[in-house]
């Protein structure tokens, strides 16, 4: 099986990298503790977008492509079940 392409969200991961370097500069700058506050949710919302857009492409290829074997169906399932159990919010 092969993996999706996820390379389109490499454009917004730039982005994502250069608001943490703006976050950076802004601690070094010491600025006002709500406008760090609020980029850094910026930085989360961005992030979980590329996760949303990655967990949907594996739903619809990588999943969808294990239904086709009970083993493999299980399998994935325990996978994703195991990943959200250890970084449940």
């Amino acid at each position: 099986m092969s993996h999706p392409d996820h390379s389109e969200n490499i454009p917004r991961l730039n982005r994502i990298a250069g608001q943490i370097e703006g976050i950076k500069k802004m601690i070094e700058d010491g600025r006002y503790c709500p406008e760090i506050i609020s980029q850094l949710r910026a930085v989360r919302a961005a992030t979980k977008a590329v996760e949303s857009n990655i967990l949907q492409k594996h739903l619809q290829s990588c999943v969808a492509q294990s239904f086709a074997s009970t083993e493999d169906r299980d399998k994935k399932i325990a996978e994703l079940k195991a990943l959200f159990d250890r970084f449940d919010e």
